[in-house]
């Protein structure tokens, strides 16, 4: 076979191709090897564009012995994990030995690896906690306070309070677990912005009473429409307006507003923007990034003594996703915050 039926033969593999010379020279890339290592590859050395020992071993040993390899090698610019796997393959070229290059790229996996990792690590940590709270009282119960029943009811109390939070992670896990195996799929009903929120409003009462919060929902001209699932988009503003009740402050007023947009700019179309706003402490704008990872908390301690499992907002993000909208926060320090959900309406 010569180089011009390797260009054709390589062209149809969605792999990255790189074929070399006896003299470690590229005389054919296909369009994957192109986008992965920048075009106008060909014709120059193997070691001007993957500049790898580990590749470049694999290549002087697949020329010299005939013998394929495996081996992996990092792109240039690429930190951490993220690399290649290279299979080099002996091969000829009208008689003359050369080699062809196969690289996988791992990046993703190993990206997705990583976050698998610290999710497990993150629930562990998670459910460590008020474990071992329970089982050091349960032991107590079993020994030094087995008659004293203060401490028993006082045990108890707690006992339940770190039941209930783990039963709260596990639901939190749950539901976002569904949320993102549903993600890819668009809701297909239609329902009314402002009426999910007055639901929302309304199961919150109770909790904003409680707290000595004031609710004042602020609905704006017309009715917004939107393609979306009642109960997902239901557990965005009972998540968003249950942070602000929590963290707003106890004789503080928490305003919901439903504002139509003739034209938002990302979403290139008409919208509507429900905002959950508290005039709390506010968040340093160092965190505001970061808000919606899993797990990721301003106050650690301040919100597990508040029952938060570090999964609503994630949970928040990826509904929001699903109705192909925008997720914003503001907040500014002695304020307070502002969270807004940006979805796109339909008429009707």
């Amino acid at each position: 076979m010569d180089s011009r039926d390797w260009h054709e033969a390589m062209a149809a593999v969605p792999m990255a191709l790189m074929l070399l010379d006896s003299e470690e020279r590229i005389i054919a890339a296909n369009p994957a090897a192109q986008a992965l290592f920048g075009e106008g590859v060909e014709d120059r050395l193997g070691a001007a564009v993957l500049r790898h020992p580990g590749f470049l071993d694999a290549l002087s040993r697949v020329l010299a012995e005939g013998e394929p390899v495996q081996t992996r090698a990092t792109l240039p610019g690429r930190s951490g994990e993220g690399g290649l796997r290279v299979h080099v393959s002996p091969v000829r070229i009208a008689g003359a030995p050369a080699a062809l290059a196969a690289f996988e790229d791992l990046s993703a996996l190993e990206q997705a690896e990583a976050i698998r990792r610290d999710f497990v690590a993150n629930v562990s940590h998670e459910l460590r906690t008020p474990l071992t709270a329970l089982i050091g009282f349960i032991e107590t119960l079993k020994g030094p306070a087995r008659d004293d029943a203060a401490a028993r009811d006082r045990f108890l109390a707690v006992m339940d309070s770190e039941a209930g939070r783990m039963m709260r992670l596990i639901n939190d896990l749950l539901s976002l677990s569904r949320v993102q195996a549903e993600e890819r799929r668009r809701p297909s009903q239609t329902v009314a912005a402002g009426d999910i929120l007055q639901r929302a409003v309304l199961a919150q009462s109770a909790l904003a009473a409680a707290a000595g919060v004031t609710l004042v929902l602020e609905a704006g001209a017309g009715e917004c429409r939107v393609q979306g699932d009642p109960d997902q988009l239901m557990q965005v503003f009972v998540n968003l307006i249950e942070n602000a009740v929590k963290y707003g402050g106890a004789g503080r007023e928490v305003r919901l507003t439903v504002s139509p947009i003739a034209r938002e700019p990302v979403l290139k179309g008409p919208a509507v923007q429900i905002a959950v706003i508290d005039r709390g402490e506010g968040i340093d704008p160092i965190h505001l990034p970061r808000l919606t990872e899993r797990f990721y908390r301003v106050d650690t301690h301040r919100s597990r003594s508040k029952g938060g499992t570090g999964l609503g907002l994630a949970i928040v993000k990826h509904i929001v996703a699903r109705h192909r909208g925008r997720l914003r926060i503001e907040s500014e320090i002695g304020k307070g915050s502002t969270f807004s959900v940006i979805l796109p309406t339909v008429e009707g």
